[in-house]
């Protein structure tokens, strides 16, 4: 498997490859996916199985634009609403699928929707218009693990699994997409991310509901109890460091610590530590360390998803 930089001959490769039906790690805004042709059953498949993901756990699918995003979904009006205030862009819509769609049913795991959404990255917009479909493309790494944010981690992660990694440097919001139930009047938020549910909810002019526990039968990504995982197990709300500890650390009131420390944001941003977080937990997971203690970070804007991050890595598996 080649790390290529993604110059226009680099996304012209790309783009016979995933037309052939292989697969190929490309940038988004918010992660590193891998992406297949989400028409092509065997490829569907083959992510699933690079991947090792459950089949039950629905895949995104990208879409250059709406137009080609409202040939395979039945829009709502709040559907519709949500696509021309984000798109393109970090948020992720859960749609009815069209009778008359081609994309490959193992995109929404045996459900009567699928999840879609418009990246707002160069690379991935020139990948799709390049390829002329929509790719289904879940983040770049093993599934249940640490998401990739640089190329360098899905090479680490899938090895020879794909067969082109597209490098476009690191991603911008270091989160996955925010996932919004639009399928009704009233919008569900399924999973936080990059776009701040009170962002939404400002939009909207009315508050999001959130979704019951989903257990084993995702209605969405990132569902999961266990999810975003590094090897080593994760102590969160930290206010000491005990011993053997790696520490992640915010802000400025940082406890000492005796090994390996990775500081998320030491002015306490909460949008630095989103684009750090995923990167930071690898390096600690790779420093060695057993256990990795994590600092309160505020529930408020993006750090509602950085928590949901790490209570799903922090989760027994």
């Amino acid at each position: 498997m080649a790390i290529v930089k993604a110059t226009a001959g680099a996304i012209r490769v790309a783009a016979e490859h995933l037309r052939e039906g292989r697969l190929v790690a490309f940038p988004t805004e918010t992660v590193y996916g891998l992406g297949g042709d989400a028409t092509n059953g065997k490829a569907v498949a083959a992510i699933f199985e690079a991947k090792g993901r459950p089949r039950f756990n629905p895949l995104i699918v990208h879409f250059a634009d709406i137009s080609g995003a409202r040939m395979h979904a039945e829009f709502t009006p709040l559907g519709l609403r949500l696509a021309e205030a984000f798109w393109p862009g970090p948020l992720t819509l859960v749609l009815k699928r069209r009778a008359e769609s081609d994309l490959c049913d193992l995109v929404s795991a045996g459900l009567e929707t699928i999840a879609i959404r418009v990246p707002d990255h160069p690379i991935a917009q020139a990948l799709l218009e390049a390829a002329v479909r929509p790719l289904a493309a879940p983040s770049a790494n093993k599934s249940g693990r640490v998401s990739p944010t640089q190329a360098n981690h899905v090479q680490m992660d899938l090895g020879d699994r794909v067969g082109l990694i597209l490098d476009g440097g690191p991603t911008a919001h270091g989160l996955e997409s925010t996932i919004i139930d639009a399928t009704g009047e009233a919008p569900i938020l399924l999973r936080t991310g990059a776009v701040p549910a009170e962002t939404i909810e400002v939009v909207l002019g009315q508050t999001i509901n959130r979704a019951v526990d989903a257990g084993d039968k995702p209605l969405s990504p990132g569902q999961l109890a266990s999810h975003y995982a590094p090897e080593a197990k994760v102590r969160l709300g930290a206010t000491d460091v005990q011993e053997g500890e790696a520490l992640l650390a915010f802000g400025s009131n940082v406890p000492a610590a005796a090994g390996p420390m990775i500081n998320l944001s030491a002015t306490g941003d909460l949008i630095e530590a989103a684009a750090n977080l995923f990167a930071a937990l690898r390096t600690l997971d790779q420093s060695g360390t057993k256990r990795i203690a994590v600092m309160p970070i505020p529930e408020q804007g993006l750090g509602e998803g950085i928590n949901d991050r790490l209570r799903r890595a922090a989760t027994p598996r």
